[in-house]
């Protein structure tokens, strides 16, 4: 075990497993409530796939692979609590919260809110609304599975990754062999092999957002968004637009958030962040998947503005000031201060980036309506048609007042985001 300190710090301490992506918004919001936060790196070396860590940020760097002694050392630093800054690392800070003895969701689920076949049976078991499925490690098992389903499409994912990796839609036995030979040929988007496909029921519907933050049991909805998405011949799916829903105007958002209590609930979701995506069939609501762990697109800054606060922040009070949070938050449900949308740029563009056109970029930016924009792709990088999130190739938050002045200033970057980049 290696530690690497940044300061002294003598204020209280939280603790953050691999605080990769939206994990960076963690110290700040801590900072807020007068505590440090200390890092925990799992692996030797940081992950690639995913925007790392900013270690500067943090009291201390711990690396280390060997729980005992992450427990020994993270006890003596009685912190208020350890969470995962991102998905993968769920399983562990559930153990190692646990084991130090700090408001924790525990590790008998933990297999439940990580995997997602036993995420889905664990509903099952609760009588909650699920897909139906079939984890295999035979491609041959797969289809005929899918062939006794009875209907097409159906879906092929992964056992454990995130946003959206290897996940298809399959219209016939073919599509279904292809796709589950390529989840066990490729590593999931953290480095891990794959070494069973899931197949599940395909849920037709308009897909949504659920956020939440719990403390001690009770949660507070902190933001519903609609997907809108484009799903191509391949079966995978662009993700385009996140718009923020309006839950004084959409009664659907009371329904998702009904649902997802008791998600919550089946998985035994009683602390912290977590971010679902349900999808609103003809029976009702359904689970896709749900990560005990901050929304990945989260920008806390501009959260702040549209919903008046930001699930990192919200997340801090829960562990600091649980009876604070709980006055203020308890079984609510946000209000929707301005319209908002996170736009996840979809391209054509093939080839290795010359250069990244700062006039283009400059011209979005100056956009009324555009709060932030994240250039995905720098000189030298290769740059491939949009497959799947992970390929969309910028994010631009966009929050007005006025809708109309919201839309035009999104059709602007439309017409905008493939100049950003110049090819080779």
């Amino acid at each position: 075990m290696t530690s690497t300190s940044t300061g002294p710090g003598r204020r209280r301490v939280a603790v953050v497993v691999d605080g990769y992506s939206a994990g960076n918004f963690y110290p700040v919001a801590f900072a807020a409530y007068d505590t440090d936060v200390v890092h925990v790196q799992s692996t030797p070396e940081l992950i690639p796939a995913m925007a790392p860590p900013d270690l500067t940020a943090y009291r201390e760097n711990i690396v280390s692979s060997d729980e005992t002694a992450l427990v020994a050392a993270l006890r003596a630093l009685d912190p208020v609590c350890v969470i995962a800054g991102q998905e993968s690392s769920v399983p562990l800070a559930d153990r190692l919260s646990e084991a130090i003895g700090v408001p924790s969701n525990g590790s008998a689920l933990s297999p439940a809110r990580r995997d997602k076949y036993e995420m889905t049976e664990t509903l099952r078991r609760a009588g909650v609304r699920c897909a139906r499925q079939i984890k295999t490690a035979d491609p041959d098992a797969a289809v005929a599975w899918a062939e006794d389903h009875g209907s097409y499409p159906v879906v092929v994912k992964p056992l454990s990754s995130a946003a959206s990796d290897g996940v298809v839609v399959c219209d016939g036995p073919d599509a279904v062999r292809a796709a589950a030979r390529a989840v066990l040929d490729a590593p999931n988007m953290f480095g891990l092999a794959n070494t069973e496909i899931l197949v599940q029921s395909y849920l037709k519907g308009t897909e949504y957002i659920v956020d939440t933050v719990s403390c001690g049991g009770e949660r507070y909805a902190c933001g519903v968004w609609e997907y809108e998405k484009t799903l191509l011949p391949s079966g995978k799916n662009i993700y385009n637009r996140d718009l923020l829903a309006d839950p004084d105007t959409t009664p659907l958002v009371a329904d998702l958030i009904g649902y997802v209590d008791q998600v919550l609930a089946a998985l035994g979701i009683a602390w912290g962040p977590a971010h679902a995506e349900v999808i609103v069939t003809d029976e009702g609501p359904v689970l896709v998947e749900i990560g005990t762990r901050l929304n990945g697109n989260i920008n806390a800054p501009f959260h702040d503005v549209c919903l008046g606060h930001n699930q990192a922040a919200l997340t801090a009070q829960a562990y600091t000031r649980p009876d604070e949070f709980r006055a203020q938050h308890a079984g609510r449900t946000y209000a929707r201060l301005q319209p908002a949308v996170v736009y996840n740029t979809p391209t054509a563009l093939d080839g290795v980036v010359e250069a990244v056109d700062e006039t283009a970029v400059a011209e979005i930016r100056s956009l009324e309506s555009v709060f932030f924009t994240a250039v995905k792709f720098p000189p030298g990088s290769r740059i491939r048609p949009t497959v799947d999130l992970l390929t969309s190739s910028m994010r631009v938050y966009l929050t007005a007042p006025d809708e109309a002045a919201l839309t035009a200033d999104y059709e602007k970057v439309r017409s905008l985001k493939d100049a950003v980049y110049r090819l080779a």
